[in-house]
């Protein structure tokens, strides 16, 4: 079991040594719990790293209220960056709007709209970005460094939750009132958009809503992709 308190410490050297290091830097908001765990800590220290989310068009109601709950907690607006409307247009009306069932392909070409070209938009002109992705998440992450070379984006890429487990999350969590998206007391251990996540079941996979139609191997929305295939970031010492 890992030491919750020296987890904490850790991520809190890191983030701050990003932003000492890296600036400008962003965090990419999933708004899921490991997520808020990361917000809560940049947030409380001041650090200057901006915030943003991608708001796909097909989140969850209560994923959006997660925004606002950010707002009352912190006094912080998450910024949103969106996809391109004629690109969602131009899909749906080629394909219908639900085609991501269909295919693979389908699917990442859906996520590639909604989630991939507004991260590119959103890491501009940044010289590192955080994500809140854990090792313990899935089989495609299970190599997962906290610190990363990112030759897609042309920046370092860090994962400061790296280590962390679900009950680390939790444990966080519950301590520190940090707030929280209420599909996870639903049986919502990982969110996506809403017609691409599921409950799961107890002793499910936490990723086991996601996408859960497809093969575990394939599940990557594309955002940690390289020319759409999976392929591991490099890692770079700390």
């Amino acid at each position: 079991m890992n030491d919750i308190s020296a987890l904490v410490a850790s991520t809190r050297a890191t983030l701050e040594r990003i932003a000492a290091e890296y600036s400008p830097a962003v965090f990419a908001s999933s708004l899921a719990a490991e997520d808020m765990v990361l917000t809560d800590l940049i947030l409380k220290a001041n650090l200057p790293i901006g915030i943003f989310s991608l708001e796909t068009g097909r989140l969850h109601p209560e994923t959006l209220a997660v925004l606002a709950q950010v707002k009352d907690t912190y006094g912080y607006d998450i910024a949103l960056y969106k996809p391109q409307p004629e690109a969602v247009d131009a899909y749906v009306s080629q394909h219908g709007l639900n085609a991501f069932y269909e295919s693979v392909d389908m699917r990442r070409e859906c996520c590639r709209i909604r989630k991939v070209e507004p991260l590119g938009r959103a890491l501009a002109g940044s010289k590192a970005w955080v994500t809140g992705q854990r090792r313990a998440q899935s089989t495609t992450r299970a190599q997962l460094d906290i610190q990363e070379d990112d030759a897609a984006h042309g920046m370092v890429k860090f994962n400061p939750l790296a280590d962390w487990s679900e009950t680390d999350v939790w444990n966080y969590i519950r301590d520190n009132g940090v707030p929280y998206n209420a599909l996870h007391d639903q049986g919502f251990p990982s969110i996506g958009c809403a017609p691409c996540t599921r409950a799961v079941e107890p002793g499910e996979d936490v990723r086991a809503g996601r996408w859960w139609w497809e093969n575990p191997d394939s599940k990557e929305c594309g955002l940690h992709l390289v020319d759409g295939k999976l392929i591991r970031i490099k890692s770079v010492a700390a």
